[in-house]
């Protein structure tokens, strides 16, 4: 689907764009930290999991802010409402029924987005999925499932976009980890892997970017408890019973726990692009979580257990 400004410069270059190609020959710009992207009023955006959650509000705050926008989800109902809600700004938004964890898929749609758009500055791999079992109980397929669209969808995102956001001058990737991306948890085994993974191949990525200093650089997000529906959707295994939880009280626990909105996620995830940020830490949960990373394990690996224990 395709929602047009209809003023024709809608795709017109954005600060920090040479009008395709790399970051242009002449003085040394060796260990320069400028954010690409401080400007995004007239870049183009693509983002996957836009049917709900933090991508909604992520496409929504970006239309606001002008920028054009090609949208990604499974859901399509859900993604023609996300649309629906940035119609009337001003901007170009096109959309696509996509599942990440189709590499083939993927890179088909980057094609696309440049094909539409002319060109693409900021790519938000977002979509994500979650699974509660044990680590010997969760099924294999449940497993490959959840890396599928966690951890290849990211991968498949980055590089099938990079080149283009190379060839813009002024690019920037976006990757959503977790806080379970920075410390483990029972029960999360799955999820914890494929959120430490992405943090893993999007800290290596920034150091690869600057290193090339080709006007692209790149972010790892770890949010804390979103109130999203992905707690509620999750595939939950009974085995979580072994560990002192309940299958039924999962997305009633995450409600809970869940402080911030997917508003201030979205303006937070936005600031650290502007400004270039390494790492975003959305909610005092997650820098909770950050802290609690750098003590020794066995401390908060002990409340963890003994928590367990007596909830058996």
């Amino acid at each position: 689907m395709v929602f047009s400004n209809p003023d024709p410069e809608s795709v017109a270059a954005v600060p920090g764009h040479t009008g395709g190609g790399r970051r242009s020959a002449g003085k040394p710009t060796r260990g320069r930290r400028e954010a690409p992207l401080a400007e995004l009023n007239g870049a183009v955006a693509a983002l996957t999991g836009a049917a709900s959650g933090i991508g909604r509000a992520l496409s929504v705050q970006l239309a606001k802010e002008g920028c054009h926008l090609a949208l990604a989800d499974l859901d399509e109902s859900g993604l023609a409402e996300t649309v629906g809600l940035c119609e009337g700004t001003g901007v170009k938004v096109t959309s696509r029924v996509l599942d990440v964890s189709d590499r083939e898929a993927v890179f088909a749609w980057a094609d696309a987005v440049v094909a539409e758009h002319g060109r693409v500055n900021l790519v938000l791999n977002n979509a994500g999925v979650a699974l509660g079992a044990t680590a010997e109980k969760m099924s294999i397929e449940d497993f490959e499932w959840l890396m599928g669209i966690n951890f290849w969808g990211v991968v498949h995102g980055t590089q099938a976009f990079l080149p283009h956001l190379k060839d813009s001058g002024a690019g920037h990737v976006v990757n959503i980890s977790s806080v379970f991306g920075l410390l483990s948890i029972p029960s999360q085994s799955a999820y914890n892997a494929s959120k430490f993974a992405v943090r893993g191949f999007t800290d290596a990525l920034r150091i690869e970017l600057e290193i090339e200093d080709c006007g692209v650089s790149s972010t790892t997000v770890h949010p804390g408890g979103i109130r999203t529906n992905i707690a509620r959707n999750a595939r939950v295994d009974p085995s979580v019973v072994d560990l002192g939880g309940e299958v039924s009280d999962v997305g009633a626990d995450f409600d809970r726990l869940a402080r911030s909105s997917p508003h201030k996620a979205a303006l937070k995830i936005i600031e650290g692009v502007r400004s270039n940020r390494r790492r975003v830490l959305i909610g005092a949960d997650a820098v909770a979580f950050d802290i609690a990373s750098r003590l020794p394990a066995r401390l908060y690996q002990g409340v963890l257990v003994r928590g367990a224990r007596r909830r058996r």
